[in-house]
């Protein structure tokens, strides 16, 4: 082969090892456990519009032994689909109890849709705050919705979960995290 035939060719063996290593990479790995450099410290201050009630702020992830903070959107669809996860979520005996509280967080949405889709589709939430410009989302290291954090009672970031959860992740991810949080 000669030279200029060889460098003709290179630039058809760079795409071709560039398109193996990005097919190779897609299937590499869980999209739900996205690495965040928030598990193990204090999530964010938070200093949020409450949906109804009182601002909500970083003070209301310390309640409660184990606070789970769900982020959604009205107009994301995968949300609708994770909401019958987190209304069985909300029927768990420490959501209850009182050990565990669930928290919305909802993203650039108005008040109006919220209301609506939670009307429809069921409230687990304890409250909801507004995040309508994705603020506390940036602060939060949010990919997209729906994400779901679990928050020890001292404010500690314990696990995120990326994307919908589903009567299975609920059962064996989410619970054995909570419980995991709750010491």
């Amino acid at each position: 082969m000669s030279r200029r035939a060889l460098f003709a060719a290179l630039p058809l063996v760079a795409f071709l090892a560039l398109a193996t290593l990005l097919y190779v990479r897609l299937g590499a790995g869980d999209s739900s456990q996205l690495p965040s450099a928030l598990i193990g410290h204090p999530a964010p201050a938070l200093r949020l519009a409450a949906l109804d009630g009182p601002a909500f702020t970083d003070a209301d992830l310390r309640k409660a032994k184990v606070t789970v903070v769900n982020v959604f959107a009205s107009w994301c669809e995968p949300c609708h689909l994770e909401q019958p996860a987190l209304m069985a979520l909300a029927a768990d005996a420490d959501v209850k109890a009182g050990k565990v509280t669930i928290l919305g967080m909802a993203q650039k949405d108005s008040p109006e849709n919220i209301r609506r889709f939670l009307g429809a589709e069921g409230d687990p939430y304890g409250r909801v705050a507004l995040d309508p410009d994705n603020r506390a989302g940036i602060d939060w290291g949010v990919y997209g919705v729906p994400e779901t954090y679990v928050v020890k009672g001292d404010g500690t970031i314990a696990y995120k979960f990326v994307g919908p959860l589903t009567p299975e992740t609920l059962k064996t991810v989410l619970l054995p995290q909570i419980r995991k949080a709750e010491g």
